[in-house]
């Protein structure tokens, strides 16, 4: 936990236009504001609205994964305290600052600007999402109490922290609406890329430490006053917030679109695990013919139809969780999907009658390695 200064001269700047000036310094991204600017952030210290703020920081607190050290220190000292400290190593002035920490590498943050005739939309995202990935109304880590947080489980590190900036005066509605806009747009990337909840079964809509700092120019009167989907700001919003977040995601957890085309990411959050097929196999088949398919394991995987297969039974056990499919009719209908799957494998679609025979007598046996 150093207090020394950082040297600005070794500032890198990703983002600069007539408003402010966005540098990354070592493990801080600093947005500085060339003007007066309407600020609405999660920060622990100068967060909600504020209007006399002149820089915005989001910084990599710690690394992802079993950094006690350095967790325990800034729990100790108190979120108010680590503000301080943060804002004393870039030699800015605490009352004028908000922070926003994160395990993310802040070389890996992705800049998109959109813009559309005088208006414009900068979104720089941060993200991670392999450690704490969860869905609204999941099973909570933390409660709350006399300003302690008591942990309820584990949990580990991942956040998505967005820093949004707009060249055109916002009213404090429209900055309000934009969260809204922002959050649509974030857990939009997330349902892309079929990013799934470290806590239940579900798709995830973000983690449970994201945060954000959004600031437009402080004019009078404010140019946009409604910021959600029917208004073209708000589509600049949601392109900006959209793409950024999934080249975060990209560089950060090496997520894209080709990662999920595998059977095994398709209906891992349901417990189907790589150690669990490779379990099953090696139990049904001869060691020659485990071999084999160890060899062939990702193109088996990754195979179109198998894979297309695989989300096709994710839809329908989502399905059946949320009521849209009678729960009388689930055998039927995994067993017909399950079947499907099978054929598709091993290319005899004529197989499909004598397969699902075959798997009637494993009715109403547990199928995965999901807990209850």
């Amino acid at each position: 936990m150093g207090h020394e200064s950082l040297r600005v001269e070794a500032a890198v700047t990703i983002f600069d236009d007539p408003w402010s000036r966005v540098t990354r310094v070592g493990r801080y991204l600093v947005a500085a504001l060339k003007h007066p600017h309407r600020v609405l952030s999660t920060s622990q210290v100068n967060g909600g609205l504020c209007e006399h703020l002149t820089h915005l920081v989001n910084h990599q607190s710690g690394e992802g994964a079993a950094h006690r050290e350095r967790i325990d220190a800034i729990v100790a000292m108190g979120q108010t305290a680590y503000h301080h400290q943060v804002c004393k190593e870039l030699g800015l002035d605490s009352q004028t600052t908000t922070t926003m920490g994160t395990a993310a590498n802040m070389q890996y943050a992705a800049t998109v600007t959109t813009d559309y005739e005088e208006f414009s939309v900068t979104a720089i995202v941060t993200a991670g999402v392999q450690g704490n990935a969860g869905r609204a109304g999941d099973p909570s880590r933390f409660v709350e109490r006399n300003r302690t947080y008591e942990p309820v489980v584990e949990t580990q590190s991942g956040t998505i922290n967005t820093m949004l900036l707009f060249n055109a005066a916002l009213s404090q509605a429209a900055l309000a609406r934009t969260v809204v806009t922002m959050t649509e747009a974030k857990t939009a990337a997330l349902q892309e890329l079929a990013v799934s909840s470290r806590v239940s079964a579900e798709l995830a809509t973000g983690t449970g430490t994201d945060q954000f700092t959004i600031a437009s120019p402080l004019l009078d009167p404010a140019a946009i006053t409604w910021t959600g989907q029917h208004a073209k700001i708000g589509e600049l919003i949601g392109r900006a917030v959209h793409d950024a977040t999934r080249e975060a995601l990209r560089w950060q957890n090496g997520l894209e679109t080709s990662l999920t085309r595998s059977a095994i990411y398709a209906l891992e959050r349901f417990g189907f695990t790589k150690a669990f097929f490779e379990r099953r196999l090696h139990e049904s088949l001869t060691a020659t013919r485990y071999e084999f398919y160890k060899k062939n394991w990702d193109a088996i995987l990754h195979d179109p139809q198998t894979v297309g297969c695989a989300y096709a039974i994710a839809a329908v056990l989502d399905r059946l969780t949320y009521g849209t499919l009678p729960p009388a009719c689930a055998t039927d209908l995994l067993f017909n999907q399950c079947c499907l799957l099978a054929t598709t494998l091993a290319i005899k679609p004529g197989a499909f009658a004598d397969i699902y025979q075959h798997l009637q007598p494993h009715a109403g046996k547990a199928a995965n390695e999901r807990e209850p």
